[in-house]
């Protein structure tokens, strides 16, 4: 080997613009497009070749070009322009600190996620999951929340995507020169790289890290490219999603294990950490270890500090997407951290199953991240009906609708998404309140005093910008496939400029039905080849390298797209991305989702497409059965599953992509072509004000982040220093009550129920009912006692139950006397059952998985 002597080579920047640098290495400017458009500046074409990556084009400009930017007079009053406002945004403080600054003081939250999505030119994200993590370390920022991200840093990142000439999708991946990215190493105060190691079989593995400014926003990320390791080790970190199971569980150990012990490197003990998804679940299992090392706690005390501050979102509605890892697979990796827990195979195994007595069962992530977390949620109202149905086992016996996973809706940071020309209109008639208080209702009532004229002219521009960029894109395919000098002129007449333009872009999985529009081609030609009212497809999403079926529909929409009848209205874009995503949000009049309900957890897409003014023409599905109203946009079918069809999802498919076609005959086309003597369509205009007015301050991150700050960030902060008082003596007595109620709970039983109230029973009565309960050696208070009631069906169980709480009265016999009573709402049969959970004021309410007795 040779031995070969590294160093650094930085852009020599005169004096004046220095500040560039700074500029360039805080991503604030992707979502400021002031800042955006002084970078632009910089050098046009070299923007455009560099993804839009400021560190790496400030390496490749002209000296020259340098030199007559330092004396433009015009550019270095833009420069400042940019750089006071940077200043402004670093130094001031926000919603966070003036509401809650004195009452948390030092407290921190750690967000980890295995993707982020921030900028184009940062390609560590796939999609939505990525793209989520990144606006929600915006939001955090806009909001001052004292938030940390935590990811990997990938050297291949996710797969750039190019299709042969067939159609079929290819995969190649470029390797990311970090050393020319907004990103940089961490080291000590000698100079050296900060790095911290994690145990493998039979080896240790190391890994560097890096650090993105998001604004105000750290994200700390973790890199084993490093010559300390082996070959093999050092791919730990190459691709997203990539490898196979080995690579998963090694991915998400250093995730997890090697996250927890990066903050602690850097000299960062956050209070709360929030769990994007189950791929960093075993960030739990090392929280427990470094208790217990470092500050002496017991196993089941740690346990209890790692619940009462972490946070859990699950995304995923099919138990098919969550990691789950063989018992022998666990056993390899985890044999020796299992023994510094004090824990035998089957209560570590147990940790991650919903059943701990099945020895055969997988350590399942979600599963393992919602035992030890005190918040869970999914990401909208349906998902979380959805996932309380799959996790209910956990639970043992408790009813569905109590299964405590509440709903916190996505959002998009709008800022990042918008169009320029549209952040203009909403800064001339909404006032800068839009930036600040995305969330408030009453600043986007103010979009109906726009004109229409206005909105529709610059939705215009917008869609014909999109079509230039689609062009110019296609272009490109065509070039690296080596099409023909004619197949290279007709590309420059697909798509129009005025035509109503459907945009249909996310990861081509089947359950999201990429070719249901295409189910009757017939019918489908007669819509968008109309002469007189043409429709446009703009078409772009990837299939995941493994999947065959998605890469089928790929390839069938392009030989779709290739008949002469269909070639100049639809059109298939490659490589979907960031910067795919915004000109198509901000250029299409129409976003389409037509997923296989209730397969989307959440979507986010749509929303995007909405801040800009697109109707939404969906499944009522993820976040669209919460912004679905006849004013904001269409709803195909209304909520079926493909249970609720004789002809199961064929007949689906036949009755929704039917659905579409008479949608987009009797609605969508006529009200787009009903235009006025001054060719404005007035009537969808106002379906556009109306959407944006209801939908932008609801589906938007700022809102999200401040629901997850008020129902999670914060009790979890007052819960975890309510714990540590007093040389963390409460936390040490509940964990002592948790081993009694463990040892105990299997010995109580109800008993002796007696409905108390007799008589006919009339509505608008009370209904009073008494229990008793053989509470053994736990005392009264140790027990909550609840009735659960409703209305009977046909089966003889109790539907939509409601819970009513019981009081202890008084020791009877050796037993426990409860009474309650019930609310007699609705006429008709109902019934009732008496249920005991454990109760301690210091469980915050949390309900305790496997703990419940019924009568």
């Amino acid at each position: 080997m040779r031995n070969i002597v590294e160093y650094m080579i930085h852009p020599s920047l005169p004096e004046r613009l220095r500040p560039l640098a700074g500029l360039a290495n805080n991503l604030w400017w992707v979502w400021h497009p002031d800042a955006v458009n002084l970078l632009r500046r910089l050098d046009p074409k070299l923007w455009e070749e560099t993804f839009h990556n400021p560190v790496k084009m400030l390496g490749l400009i002209s000296q020259s070009r340098l030199d007559q930017l330092s004396e433009d007079d015009g550019f270095i009053t833009h420069l400042d322009r940019v750089i006071y406002s940077l200043n402004d945004y670093m130094e001031s403080s926000f919603w966070f600190q003036k509401t809650y600054q004195d009452k948390v003081g030092d407290s921190r939250i750690a967000y980890f996620s295995a993707e982020f999505g921030i900028s184009e030119s940062l390609p560590i994200y796939s999609g939505g999951l990525g793209i989520l993590a990144g606006d929600h370390l915006k939001s955090a920022s806009d909001l001052g929340l004292p938030l940390v991200g935590v990811g990997l840093l990938y050297s291949q990142g996710y797969f750039r995507q190019y299709l042969n000439q067939d159609g079929w999708q290819q995969e190649f991946y470029p390797n990311n020169d970090f050393y020319n990215m907004p990103v940089f190493q961490l080291r000590d105060d000698n100079g050296q790289d900060i790095k911290i190691s994690v145990q493998y079989p039979g080896r240790t593995v190391w890994a560097r890290l890096w650090r993105v400014q998001v604004g105000r926003t750290p994200l700390i990320l973790l890199d084993t490219n490093i010559k300390d390791n082996s070959p093999e080790d050092r791919a730990i970190t190459n691709q997203l999603y990539g490898g196979d199971i080995t690579t998963r569980i090694e991915q998400e150990i250093l995730l997890g294990i090697g996250g927890v012990r990066a903050l602690h490197a850097i000299g960062m003990e956050p209070d709360v950490y929030h769990m994007n998804e189950g791929h960093s679940a075993f960030l739990a299992l090392e929280r427990i270890r470094h208790l217990m090392e470092n500050d002496g706690l017991a196993y089941s005390e740690a346990k209890e500090e790692v619940i009462a501050s972490s946070v859990f979102t699950t995304h995923t509605p099919v138990p098919a997407g969550n990691d789950v890892f063989s018992p022998q697979l666990m056993k390899k990796y985890f044999s020796e951290f299992q023994w510094k827990l004090g824990l035998d195979d089957k209560a570590f195994l147990g940790l991650g199953r919903q059943n701990p007595d099945n020895d055969n069962e997988g350590f399942c992530m979600t599963v393992a991240a919602m035992r030890l977390s005190y918040f869970i949620n999914g990401v909208s109202k349906l998902h979380s009906e959805v996932s309380k149905k799959m996790w209910v086992g956990i639970y043992g016996g408790l009813d569905i609708h109590d299964v405590p996973i509440k709903a916190i809706t996505n959002g998009i940071h709008i800022r990042s998404w918008i169009s320029d020309d549209l952040w203009g209109l909403y800064d001339r008639y909404l006032g800068e309140r839009w930036v600040h208080e995305p969330a408030n209702d009453s600043v986007w009532q103010r979009i109906y005093d726009i004109p229409d004229a206005e909105l529709w002219r610059t939705h215009e521009r917008r869609r014909e910008r999109m079509v230039g960029f689609a062009r110019n894109l296609l272009k490109e395919q065509l070039q690296k496939r080596g099409a023909t000098h004619r197949e290279l002129q007709l590309a420059e007449e697909v798509l129009r400029p005025d035509a109503l333009t459907i945009g249909f872009a996310r990861r081509f999985a089947t359950y999201k039905r990429g070719n249901l529009i295409f189910k009757d081609l017939d019918r489908l030609r007669q819509i968008l080849c109309d002469k007189e009212r043409p429709v446009q497809l703009v078409i772009a999403g990837k299939a995941h390298p493994r999947d065959h079926e998605g890469k089928t529909l790929i390839k069938n929409i392009i030989h779709w797209a290739r008949e002469e009848e269909l070639r100049n209205n639809v059109i298939f874009i490659e490589n979907y991305d960031i910067n795919i995503a915004r000109y198509m949000v901000q250029g299409v009049d129409v976003w389409l989702n037509n997923p296989r309900r209730p397969m989307e957890a959440s979507g986010t897409s749509g929303m995007k497409a909405s801040a800009n003014g697109a109707l939404n023409f969906s499944v009522l599905d993820g976040w669209w059965c919460e912004g679905y109203d006849t004013n904001t946009g269409w709803a195909i079918g209304r909520g079926e599953e493909a249970d609720d069809f004789p002809g199961g999802e064929e007949e689906q498919d036949m009755i929704e992509s039917k659905a579409i076609y008479d949608l987009l005959e009797k609605e969508l086309v006529p009200l787009f072509y009903d235009r006025g003597q001054d060719d404005t369509p007035r009537g969808w205009i106002a379906l556009m004000k109306s959407s944006m007015s209801k939908l932008n301050s609801v589906f938007n991150t700022n809102r999200m982040v401040r629901n997850y700050t008020a129902f999670s960030y914060l009790p979890c902060m007052s819960h975890v220093k309510a714990l540590r008082e007093n040389d963390r003596s409460r936390l040490k007595a509940l964990a002592r009550w948790k081993e009694k109620i463990t040892n105990q709970w299997p010995q109580i039983r109800i008993d002796e129920i007696r409905q108390v109230t007799t008589g006919d029973l009339r509505v608008g009565q009370m209904l009073e009912v008494s229990a008793y309960v053989n509470n053994g050696s736990l005392e009264p208070e140790d027990i909550k006692l609840e009735i659960f009631y409703g209305g009977m069906d046909a089966s003889d169980s109790i539907t939509n139950g409601a819970v009513a709480p019981m009081t202890f009265e008084k020791i009877n016999d050796g037993r426990a006397l409860f009474k309650g009573s019930i609310p007699l709402i609705e006429s008709g049969r109902h019934g009732f059952a008496i249920r005991a959970t454990p109760s301690h004021p210091d469980m915050f309410d949390r309900i305790e998985p496997g703990f419940i007795h019924w009568s």
